[in-house]
Order: structure tokens, then sequence, then C-alpha cells
């Protein structure tokens, strides 16, 4: 029942669309149920599953409070900025294609597919500015919004992504000093470490600038990262009842 009434709304939401014109209206009959299906019941998994995690395990020790919200545009030196766009840019992609692949036309695939990103991560901004000790970011919502109009700007206007959000990894000393905030283990390194986290801006320079002498696999990547940072805004002195260690 509830991927039957997702799969209704999802064609409501196609046919109604104000993206999709006269001349490249879907029909039912142009949009493979099956697969339209599948992407529904695995995006209302997805979410569901992630609002499930928010309420449950992450905010479980966390007091809820009255909406506020919270400035950290400063914190880990941007890169959760920059990591929130780089989130929503992938997730508009994974939502464009899923509509692709279930047979909707370009436009929608573009506009709604597309929206995915920044659709999935409001919600943590919301349960953010409800608990203590978090806060409602505008920042969050700047970067989650840069990262999807990457996406759909460039399908858009270029039919593609000369542009490609990337991500590397790579493990330092850091979290070992401060275990509780960088991660205990690689995995949880892997995801609150920024110190070992590069993101890059991928250009495919034969996309840019047409030649034959460019070979396709041919990138000029840009990438921003940051280090030295054991917490949010400032170093501690203190870590666990031992004196930390200075980084300039």
């Amino acid at each position: 029942m509830l991927n039957r009434s997702i799969y209704k709304l999802l064609i409501c939401f196609i046919l109604t669309s104000n993206f999709v014109s006269a001349q490249q209206e879907d029909t039912i009959q142009s949009i493979n149920k099956t697969r339209l299906g599948i992407s529904a019941g695995l995006t209302a998994t997805a979410y569901t599953a992630g609002i499930l995690y928010l309420s449950e395990v992450w905010y479980k020790d966390h007091e809820r409070v009255p909406m506020h919200f919270y400035n950290d545009n400063a914190g880990w030196k941007q890169m959760d900025k920059v990591a929130h766009a780089y989130i929503a840019y992938h997730q508009s992609r994974v939502g464009y294609e899923m509509l692709k692949w279930s047979g909707v036309n370009e436009n929608t695939a573009i506009f709604l597919g597309g929206s995915l990103g920044f659709i999935f991560q409001l919600p943590i901004e919301i349960f953010d500015g409800l608990y203590e000790g978090y806060g409602f970011s505008w920042g969050d919502v700047y970067a989650n919004t840069a990262g999807t109009l990457l996406f759909i700007t460039q399908q858009k206007f270029a039919d593609e992504q000369a542009i490609k959000f990337k991500f590397s990894y790579f493990p330092t000393s850091y979290s070992k000093i401060n275990p509780r905030v960088l991660g205990e283990n690689a995995l949880e390194s892997l995801f609150t470490d920024y110190n070992a986290q590069t993101y890059w801006l991928s250009f495919n320079l034969n996309r840019i600038i047409p030649n034959q002498r460019i070979p396709d696999w041919l990138n000029l990547a840009i990438g921003y990262s940051a280090g030295g940072m054991l917490s949010e805004f400032e170093n501690p002195k203190w870590i666990q009842g031992e004196r930390a260690p200075v980084i300039n």
C-alpha cells in the first residue's frame, strides 16, 4: 500500500510539473511503471530510514527544545559546508538518473529528480533546530542548495556534467588525538575526520573546450582541504583529562 501510494503521488507530481512543456508531457505509456515503482520505493525507504535514524539514534541522547538557529559557518574551516554541497550534488544526480531510468522526460527528471539533494538534506537541518547541542544552520541550507544547483544547472543547460564533485580520503593522525570527535576507527574517521578529506571540482576539458586533441579522460581538478583541526572551532587545550598537543 505504501509503495502504491508513493507511486501515485510521484505520477501526480510528474504529470502536473510546471517544468514539462506541452510537447514534452509524459504519458502513462511512456513511463516504465515497474521501474518508477522501484525508484519510488527505494527513495521512500532511504528517506524513512534516514528520518528514523535521526530521531531514534542520532538525537537519542539530546533534549528536544524549541526551534533555534546556529551559525557554524566558520566551523571546521568550512569543510562541513563543502561536504554538504558534495552530498547534495550526488543525491540530486541519483534522483535524476532514477527518473530517467524510469522513462520520465528530461525536464521533469532534471527539476524533480535533481531536487532530491535539497529535499533529503532539509529534514536534517530541521531536526538540528529542534535538539539541544545543534541548531538550524542557514549555512548548511545554502551549501545544500549550491550542490543541488550545480547538478541541475549543468544538466539543464549543458545536457551533461562537465564539472563533477569528487572526494578523496587519506588517513591522518589527528583522529588518534581526539577519537571521540574525529572517529574511533577507520570507518568513523572516514565520515568525521575533516582533516583527512579533500573535495574536488573536476573539469572535463574536452567538454568545456571541445578539441579533438584533448582526450576525453583528461580532467583539471581543483581541490579544497584543511588540516590541524581537533574540534569544530578552536582546538581544545585538554582532551579526556590530558593536555592536547599544540597544533599550529
